[in-house]
């Protein structure tokens, strides 16, 4: 390089590091946070297409210019020859682990390096060690792009209920008809407020449960704005996206293999197993829950929190004006709709059992509105109208039944009369 270029190189590097070399005595914490602002920020470095200055740089640039008499000299940079060559490797080791590079493209460098042994493309005497071996490839464009940092940031909810995050944690065995069965833990927490609006302990970790565990929440904490959740085929369901746009939630997925969206939720869970989970002595899921209950509005709601400075129910009431309450007829959100032709007979088929339907809908195809936990109370519907709650065919109570022309039924019974009017919804 022409003196003139190394000139301009030592005045850069002497730019860089003046603050540590000018005689005045810095702390340890005032150099480490003078290295970091260097490190972080971009430079405009002479004669290199480089922004950026390491760490292990600056060090040696202070290193050189204090042992040499602090003379600018010694910051000029040091011309080699052998630019591209590798010192430590001759020429045949190079050209055999170029030619097995390209054969064994996604080999990491343990196996790569492995192989040259296995192979005795090594020339005896040399010696490979990964960092070299990492260079080298690199310098020739053999290494695999690294994927860069994402840009994580940590957030929180500026409102209770703006942001409810959800998921499930594998819970300990309890026992269920005298045998041990595993627990699932599904778990709510309010974002701005760290608020538990339900957990609780199930036998399974499938969609009625976890709907069972969202319609308590609902009922006792209101409508959040957004859920949370998780990629499960619970969280993927049809029926819960479903519910969600029909109470006005935005339902979001976290990105797969990436935990750190659910921080959260996550840190409560370890509270979980560190702190209630060993005090546990019980031994069956309803002791289970029920020491969870008491221990979430005994202790965690009422102890402040170390990130907020409050108590989650501190927190969570502070704002209640912002607060959506649920729907009186909230239930009827969580039901499933099924899609079924009446028969002749006036009679529905569903899940294998038989129910009667008005004598209108004769030859009609009905929506069937059901909890996905349970077949009661199914109601009828068919244009956005109602048609009430489906019975059971009783068909011995149907064969005493006298209709007439106007499709009017009356149940024919020996002895006393009976209300029972057959067939009729209500």
């Amino acid at each position: 390089m022409e003196e003139e270029k190394k000139k301009q190189v030592a005045v850069f590097r002497y730019g860089v590091i003046h603050e540590f070399v000018s005689g005045v005595e810095l702390s340890y914490g005032e150099q480490e946070r003078l290295i970091r602002e260097k490190c972080d920020r971009k430079w405009v470095i002479p004669f290199s297409g480089r922004t950026r200055i390491s760490r292990s740089c600056i060090r040696s640039w202070i290193r050189r210019y204090q042992e040499g008499n602090n003379r600018i000299e010694s910051l000029y940079p040091m011309s080699r020859n052998d630019k591209g060559i590798s010192r430590s490797m001759d020429d045949d080791t190079c050209l055999s682990l170029i030619s097995l590079r390209k054969e064994m493209p996604n080999a990491t460098l343990s196996v790569l390096m492995d192989k040259m042994d296995d192979r005795y493309l090594i020339t005896p005497g040399t010696r490979l060690n990964e960092s070299t071996v990492y260079r080298f490839l690199k310098g020739r464009g053999l290494m695999k792009r690294e994927h860069a940092p994402k840009d994580r940031r940590k957030f929180e909810a500026e409102l209770p209920n703006d942001l409810w995050q959800s998921d499930v944690m594998h819970g300990p065995k309890v026992e269920v008809a005298g045998r041990l069965k595993k627990s699932f833990l599904i778990a709510i927490i309010d974002d701005h407020s760290r608020l538990i609006p339900h957990a609780e302990f199930y036998l399974s970790e499938g969609l009625p449960s976890y709907l069972k565990c969202l319609e308590e929440a609902l009922l006792k904490r209101g409508l959040p704005r957004k859920l949370y959740v998780d990629n499960g085929p619970a969280f993927r369901s049809n029926n819960l996206e479903y519910i969600t746009a029909s109470l006005n939630i935005s339902l979001i997925h976290a990105k797969p293999y990436q935990p750190q969206g659910k921080g959260k939720i996550e840190r409560w869970f370890k509270t979980i197993r560190t702190s209630f989970l060993p005090g546990f002595n019980g031994t069956t899921i309803e002791e289970l829950n029920m020491c969870l209950e008491l221990w979430i509005n005994d202790a965690y709601h009422s102890k402040r929190h170390s990130s907020t400075g409050q108590t989650p129910f501190e927190r969570f009431t502070s704002k209640m004006e912002c607060l959506r309450q649920a729907p009186s007829n909230l239930k009827d959100y969580f039901r499933n709709v099924a899609r079924r032709m009446v028969a002749k007979d006036r009679t529905i088929v569903f899940n294998g059992k038989m129910y009667e339907a008005p004598v209108a809908l004769i030859g009609k195809q009905v929506e069937l509105l059901y909890h996905i936990t349970g077949q009661k109370d199914i109601e009828i519907r068919y244009k956005n109208q109602t048609y009430g709650t489906a019975r059971p065919v009783d068909i011995h109570v149907n064969c005493r039944v006298k209709r007439d022309e106007n499709n009017m039924s009356d149940v024919i019974i020996s002895g006393e009369g009976s209300d029972y009017k057959g067939g009729t919804l209500f």
